[in-house]
């Protein structure tokens, strides 16, 4: 007989791992005042990029760990994207909130579900990492809009809106841009592994132990025991 423990500790290790190798959220990890210049900057050099291979409507895409980020390139040196900004519910302040955005107004945007549609330059919009250029058009298989349409759609849409991981980042915009329509793989690829760990039966006694762990630890009150009871229920039911 399997011990009950060692496979909740398995089952969370597995877990842990099955979400390390997603690409999770359509943000992109951008630079705060307490990190390094861009590579460009530490060499000394002028044009980190080959913007001249760019094309007005290109979808630009910043691969990176365990994030993607997409924007549109709307030509001089321009990019459209949608950033998540706690800055923007803050102050009015244009010359505050066109500075690059920190990591730490992004994470509190993501929160706060505030973001903007907003333009910056090939380097701070990749921030050193590498760029694919119309990299959706092969995965996704759909027909673009021509780019000069690609371009106007997201020069109308810039200014502030609303953020959600699931329903409206970036791929979403660059998505509606080109192709017509807005869709995020990276999301919807997200949803089905959480349908795989709610479906993991496994999931139900590794909650259930978690409450009960919690109780024992924070003894029996409405803030631990309905969490406990309610959690592993739901997911019973789901699966």
């Amino acid at each position: 007989m399997k011990n009950p423990m060692l496979e909740v500790v398995s089952l969370i290790l597995e877990k842990l791992l099955l979400l390390s190798n997603l690409k999770l959220f359509s943000w992109s990890a951008a630079p705060g005042e307490e990190q390094p210049p861009p590579p460009q900057q530490q060499q000394g050099k002028g044009n980190f990029y080959d913007i001249g291979s760019f094309l007005r409507g290109d979808v630009l895409e910043v691969p990176r760990t365990h994030l993607t980020h997409y924007g549109i390139y709307l030509g001089d040196n321009q990019v459209a994207h949608l950033m998540p900004d706690i800055l923007l519910v803050l102050t009015d302040d244009k010359l505050l909130t066109q500075r690059v955005v920190s990591n730490k107004r992004l994470i509190l945007g993501v929160i706060c579900r505030v973001a903007s549609i907003r333009v910056d330059t090939v380097e701070d919009f990749a921030y050193g990492a590498n760029i694919l250029v119309n990299h959706l058009d092969e995965s996704l298989q759909k027909k673009a809009l021509g780019n000069e349409e690609v371009a106007r759609r997201a020069e109308k849409l810039l200014g502030i809106t609303s953020y959600s991981l699931l329903w409206n980042n970036c791929e979403h915009f660059v998505t509606y841009c080109r192709y017509g329509a807005p869709v995020s793989p990276q999301a919807d690829k997200f949803c089905e592994n959480v349908k795989i760990i709610i479906r993991d039966q496994r999931s139900v006694l590794a909650s259930a132990i978690l409450g009960l762990a919690s109780i024992v630890c924070l003894g029996l009150a409405p803030h631990t025991t309905l969490p406990a009871i309610f959690i592993p229920f739901c997911l019973w039911m789901a699966g």
